[in-house]
């Protein structure tokens, strides 16, 4: 939104867009999430504690070094499947109605401490729904890939998103005059 602010002062005010509409998806696109996010020791054990996964292949050094197969520690998968949707919300689902399904979840290659990963989002199928006018379910692909290009993570997922003319408007908890 423009506004004249006096004879010779303009003001813009940039609404970011965080998700897409029903409409706004096209088969074939691809999102290119930014920013990467470099997983730290520190993240990888906060999740294991958090959801009570105390394999000693995420946690213990001396135990990865003598007894895994990689001999250093892994970062636990669901923390990159999770790393690797929350890059993709913005791009797709931040205006979704609900995320239906998660399908086809693969981990290519480990994740380590101190990778970075970037991800990407391409759109498969769009369907509007056929008992409510107002929304549809779009199919995306993610992959995750590490600072070497190596993909670490892959899923689908579908999502149902709103059509556009029909999404709730997007509310602050005050007004719009907060720069007079």
């Amino acid at each position: 939104m423009r506004v004249e602010l006096g004879q010779t002062t303009t003001m813009t005010t940039f609404d970011r867009p965080f998700g897409r509409y029903f409409e706004d998806f096209e088969i074939g696109d691809v999102f290119k999430h930014w920013p990467g996010k470099t997983i730290t020791e520190a993240d990888d054990h906060l999740f294991c504690m958090i959801t009570m996964n105390h394999h000693p292949l995420h946690t213990n050094a001396w135990f990865a070094e003598h007894e895994s197969v990689q001999k250093r520690n892994v970062v636990v998968g669901n923390l990159v499947y999770s790393l690797v949707l929350g890059m993709s919300v913005p791009d797709v689902s931040g205006s979704a109605i609900a995320n239906l399904e998660v399908e086809t979840l693969i981990h290519r290659y480990p994740t380590f401490h101190g990778d970075t990963i970037y991800a990407e989002t391409r759109v498969l199928e769009k369907t509007p729904s056929t008992s409510k006018n107002d929304r549809g379910v779009v199919l995306v692909e993610s992959k995750g890939f590490n600072q070497d290009g190596l993909e670490v993570c892959y899923f689908r997922r579908k999502v149902m998103v709103w059509k556009k003319e029909f999404a709730p408007p997007r509310r602050r908890p005050y007004g719009d005059d907060v720069w007079e």
